[in-house]
């Protein structure tokens, strides 16, 4: 049966724009809620200004790198513009810009919910944690349907006006470059100020979390917005991007390849119903989520993400059936989505203070601070494998059942692996929901305590946050999955763009001049000198990026102190004495400005690098050792974060000594060891890796023909 591409583009148009018609619908909810106390609008107005500082401040320099970076590609990519090809040139530019501005307003439309949300949580606390728990979701939710819909729109854009896959890969690199920069500038403010607020409030002068005498304390807030809202929304906007870009560059391939064989194949058609299904599945998600009062956050939050899953299924398997698609490929994207759900469990294993690893590291913070990092980095090392065995065993079994197709066919088994990616994804809607939840309750709790609520809604909302905290580890977990299966199928696009090269090069020279890439061996050495090169990428990145952090928050501290020391009846809590909130917020802001940007070049130009050195097999063999490193740091970096974060909760909830015990100081030092990992360098190394396996293939063409020993 053949059938019409363009009705699958209309109809993922339509689903888009009806998820932000939910998104809408929620906004006005949230909104809507009664919040009546003064201080705490005070609060939260300072917050809502310092996050909309930072942002402006941030996308005015991004905006500055884009332009540049659309100049280059204007002029070298796909192929250099004196070569004759302008239109695909401009159109290219044009792609990577539409992708950069996508990116840049999931991050805005995160920011303005959240800062509206946490006040209603808090304010809701007040009556009970149903109410609290439903402003916290449903305004994580509005993020949630927003982003996923901008995400399938715009990719269902591009291919429908430009019909260029390699447009597609354009695209997919503006929003990886602008989520790269959004999400480890995010990372560097939001972990300045809580390892600041942390160390001088917690450590030193055994003061509460979000006690409003620690000059931080806003700051600590605002982070929470531009790191784990508008951060994580443009990482999974990229993600989700990556992984229908890199699905698409193959499928319309191997439509093609049918199409000239005399065959009928919809590949491309089954990428966007399957996008399109996912994202309806999310909806429904997201419109029935509920919790009963005296409920476990944590069991509903996870139970939502387990409905979501069994609707996709149901409903993939139903489109699969009544449009003809393949079995073979439903199951390759099937087994993706429940490696996801294991991920996330694995996850949550080594991160839920109900389970023994959390506990375990609870008991060695009796010991002090030296044993809460070597436990908490060997469970976080522990965590790693049965993550990476995941990610390996459905990448291999999508890649066996799907090899058979096309009389066994390599490209189709490729092809699988995408799609088991844009399974993963494909309830992307509701992990957003989730994720956006936890920074939100986060602040809730801190508003709570700084407008002093009572120790009934403090409760609530600690239970909300600890909620938050393991479920933002099982989220992070699935979205290092997905990137760890979207950049193998990247790594499969970027064959697929070599080998069209090498076609065009052969074509032009009336013969054979190059035979078409099949594989890279990695005792070849130009592969081996990449694969090396690759490996180390991650390790480089992450270390930039947290030392970034080392050094704002070391200016920050020396802030704090000055103030505690000249701000007469500051320490004391005297009544009307109020900190220089706006200073910390300032060096937050202009350091992680000021640190974000050479992290995300070295990447970049470490790929350029390899490329021009040893050709194209060079860079097969470093996007494959980008791959394997970058997940097992992202994954051990993000967990082990997770671990020693909730490690100091359980702690502080009366557990192993309580609060302002030796147990106590050990664990805070833990978290603030942690703070980077899982919120500054681990959730953006798997933006890294897919900016490398796009940067590879957009320039695959002059790879070819311009290297040194390939």
């Amino acid at each position: 049966m053949v059938l019409n591409l363009q009705f699958f583009q209309i109809l993922s148009i339509i689903i888009s724009m009806l998820a932000f018609g939910v998104a809408f619908w929620l906004y006005r909810w949230v909104e809507a809620q009664p919040s009546s106390n003064q201080r705490i609008a005070e609060i939260s107005k300072l917050i809502r200004n310092g996050a909309n500082t930072f942002l402006t401040k941030e996308y005015k320099t991004l905006s500055r790198f884009c332009l540049v970076a659309a100049v280059v590609i204007l002029i070298f990519l796909p192929s250099p513009i004196w070569k004759g090809n302008i239109i695909g040139n401009i159109i290219m530019a044009a792609s990577y810009l539409f992708g950069t501005v996508f990116s840049a307003i999931a991050g805005k439309i995160g920011i303005s919910i959240a800062t509206i949300a946490n006040v209603k949580a808090a304010e809701a606390s007040t009556k009970g944690i149903k109410q609290s728990f439903m402003s916290g979701f449903r305004g994580g939710a509005v993020m949630g349907m927003a982003v996923v819909g901008s995400s399938l729109l715009g990719v269902t854009l591009v291919l429908l006006v430009t019909n260029n896959t390699t447009a597609l890969l354009g695209f997919s690199f503006g929003a990886s470059s602008m989520a790269l920069f959004a999400k480890a500038g995010g990372g560097i403010f939001t972990k300045t100020a809580d390892i600041s607020a942390d160390l001088v409030g917690k450590v030193e002068l055994g003061i509460p979390e979000d006690d409003p005498r620690n000059p931080a304390v806003i700051a600590d807030n605002v982070g929470d917005n531009v790191g784990d809202v508008a951060g994580m929304g443009a990482d999974l906007f990229d993600s989700n991007v990556a992984s229908m870009a890199a699905a698409l560059v193959m499928a319309v391939s191997l439509d093609g390849a049918s199409k000239a064989a005399g065959q009928t194949a919809n590949n491309a058609a089954m990428v966007f119903c399957y996008a399109a299904v996912g994202l309806l599945a999310s909806m429904v998600g997201v419109m029935t989520a509920r919790m009963k009062e005296g409920g476990d956050p944590t069991l509903a939050l996870n139970t939502n993400t387990y409905v979501t899953t069994g609707l996709y299924g149901v409903l993939t398997a139903a489109a699969t059936w009544a449009f003809g698609f393949s079995w073979r490929i439903w199951g390759a994207s099937v087994i993706g989505l429940l490696v996801g759900v294991v991920i996330g469990l694995a996850s949550d294993y080594f991160t839920d203070d109900k389970r023994p690893p959390v506990r375990a590291v609870a008991k060695a913070c009796e010991s002090g601070p030296a044993f809460t990092i070597l436990s908490g980095i060997s469970y976080g090392l522990m965590s790693t494998l049965p993550s990476m065995i995941g990610i390996g065993v459905s990448a291999l079994a999508a890649y066996r059942l799907c090899y058979p197709m096309g009389g066994g066919s390599v490209e189709y088994a490729m092809f699988g692996i995408s799609m088991a990616a844009v399974g993963m994804l494909s309830i992307v809607g509701m992990i957003i929901s989730n994720d956006a939840y936890g920074p939100i309750v986060d602040n809730a709790r801190g508003l709570v305590e700084m407008g002093d609520l009572g120790d009934k809604a403090l409760e609530i909302t600690d239970s909300l946050d600890s909620a938050g905290n393991t479920v933002k580890a099982v989220t992070k977990g699935f979205a290092i999955g997905a990137a760890g299966l979207t950049v193998i199928a990247l790594l499969g696009a970027f064959m697929s763009e070599v080998n069209v090269a090498i076609d065009e090069l052969n074509a032009a020279s009336a013969g054979a001049i190059m035979d078409k890439i099949t594989g890279f061996d990695v005792i070849n050495p130009n592969v081996f000198f990449g694969l090396l090169i690759g490996a180390a990428i991650p390790a480089l990145f992450s270390a930039m990026l947290m030392l970034g952090v080392d050094r704002n928050a070391q200016r920050m501290v020396s802030e704090i102190h000055r103030q505690f020391r000249e701000i007469a009846g500051l320490k004391e809590g005297k009544e009307g004495v109020v900190p220089e909130y706006d200073k910390c917020i300032e060096i937050a802001t202009d350091g992680a400005i000021k640190e974000l940007v050479p992290a995300g070049l070295m990447t970049i130009i470490a790929t350029l690098l390899v490329g021009f050195i040893g050709g194209v097999q060079s860079i097969g063999g470093f996007i494959t050792g980008n791959i394997v490193s970058g997940l097992l740091f992202a994954l051990f970096m993000s967990n082990s974060g997770g671990l020693w974060d909730n490690t100091k909760k359980y702690i502080e909830a009366g557990n192993n000594g309580g609060k302002n015990s030796p147990a106590h100081k050990a664990g805070v030092v833990g978290d603030t060891v942690g703070d980077p990992f899982k919120d500054t360098a681990g959730p953006s190394i798997n933006t890294q890796i897919t900016v490398v396996s796009l940067v590879a293939s957009l320039t695959a063409t002059i790879f070819l023909t311009f290297n040194l020993f390939g």
